[in-house]
């Protein structure tokens, strides 16, 4: 992300003093990605960053994954994860592990309560806002994320979830082991978003603040990678981490609404890499938005069937009607998983059907993963054994 920005009291030049009105120094803290080499940001702090008086260990929500096998496409219903208890779950602790391997890991959670404060060290997080609203509060500021918000967070960003208004909070968390940012393709040598790209600057909105809030022996939970995978630690600072009066840089939370996504279209079917949104390590998300399709008079809509040779493909679906589904179960809430080595595309039904159709009103976000995707505790139980015999209408031993 090497869009600038600044917030609060900073001096005039990097690196000199800086103090408050008493007299005293603020702490400066340089945030930064790949070793000094990348983006980074300027944090001004009233009390010493790096000061903790306790550490203990936290244990994660189970982390355990199982091996997609047989390997099958599997159909996990996710809104089945959570009952009328959600009004006592928190977005960080209450996540439910769906699918996950070493480079991303894909969890679900419906929230009514705070969280505690949480920093994820282990990579970026792209959270995305199925329904609901809730404010984040960072280090850096404050977001306001609705409905169809994507909500990027910076590794090692410490920051909480506050639900906002009556309704449950549905998050769809995307956490890497690596960054998230734009596509290369959609930036210039500068990093500025291109004409080509579907979003703009204009569409990213980064935090308002600082929070300055004050506070001691306070509690952050940490996520981090540990010998054997992701673990956690609970710090406890002297001071409250949202002490920072101000700062400056390339490196920060934002969101970015999926409604603001121009849609790429053509003659003929598109394929995927038109609905990319952001790129991780080994990883890229891409979503389906309400369009205007195909116009050439012998077109087909929807997608064709394909194999995914390199890739393992995972749909959310989160509005709409997806129609290269429709008759499958799949519902609001669903996931698809298709797996490399399945080749996979429309419900029989639906290619037919789409020929003549001049708009899809469907909403997805997809994750392609270059390694294979494993199934989490979440996926397990979220599962509909049937939908792996949707295309032939028959199973085993029928």
């Amino acid at each position: 992300m090497a869009f600038y920005r600044r917030a609060g009291d900073i001096p005039p030049k990097r690196h000199t003093q800086h103090r408050d009105e008493a007299g005293a120094l603020y702490y400066e803290e340089l945030m930064g990605e790949e070793g000094f080499s990348s983006d980074s940001s300027l944090l001004y702090h009233s009390g010493v960053p790096s000061a903790i008086v306790d550490a203990t260990p936290w244990e994660l929500p189970d982390q355990s994954t199982t091996e997609n096998r047989p390997l099958l496409p599997r159909h996990l219903k996710l809104h089945s994860l959570f009952d009328e208890d959600w009004k006592a779950v928190d977005v960080v602790t209450g996540r439910r592990l769906v699918l996950g391997n070493a480079d991303v890991r894909i969890s679900y959670v419906v929230a009514g309560e705070a969280s505690p404060l949480y920093r994820n060290a282990t990579g970026d997080e792209c959270v995305y806002v199925e329904s609901g609203s809730a404010t984040v509060e960072t280090v850096f500021g404050s977001l306001s994320a609705r409905q169809g918000d994507y909500v990027i967070l910076p590794r090692s960003t410490t920051h909480r979830w506050v639900p906002t208004g009556s309704e449950p909070l549905r998050a769809y968390a995307i956490e890497a082991n690596s960054h998230i940012a734009p596509p290369k393709r959609y930036l210039s040598r500068y990093g500025q978003l291109l004409e080509h790209a579907p979003y703009c600057e204009r569409d990213l909105h980064g935090p308002e603040g600082p929070l300055l809030t004050e506070g001691t022996d306070v509690e952050v939970l940490v996520k981090h990678r540990g010998s054997r995978g992701v673990t956690g630690t609970r710090y406890v600072y002297p001071e409250h981490p949202f002490d920072v009066v101000g700062w400056d840089g390339c490196l920060y939370p934002y969101t970015f609404n999926i409604a603001d996504y121009e849609p790429i279209t053509g003659r003929v079917h598109q394929p995927p890499p038109v609905h990319q949104v952001f790129e991780g390590g080994n990883f890229v998300i891409c979503n389906f938005v309400p369009r205007k399709v195909d116009y050439h008079p012998l077109s087909i809509p929807v997608p064709y069937y394909h194999s995914n040779v390199d890739s393992d493909e995972i749909m959310f679906y989160c509005g709409g009607s997806y129609e290269a589904r429709k008759g499958s179960g799949i519902e609001q809430g669903s996931i698809s998983l298709h797996p490399g080595g399945h080749s996979h595309g429309p419900q029989p039904a639906a290619v037919e059907r789409s020929i003549g159709a001049e708009f899809f009103d469907e909403l997805a976000v997809m994750v392609d993963t270059f390694r294979p995707m494993e199934l989490g505790e979440g996926g397990l139980a979220a599962e509909d054994p049937a939908y792996a015999w949707t295309w032939s209408g028959r199973g085993p031993g029928r």
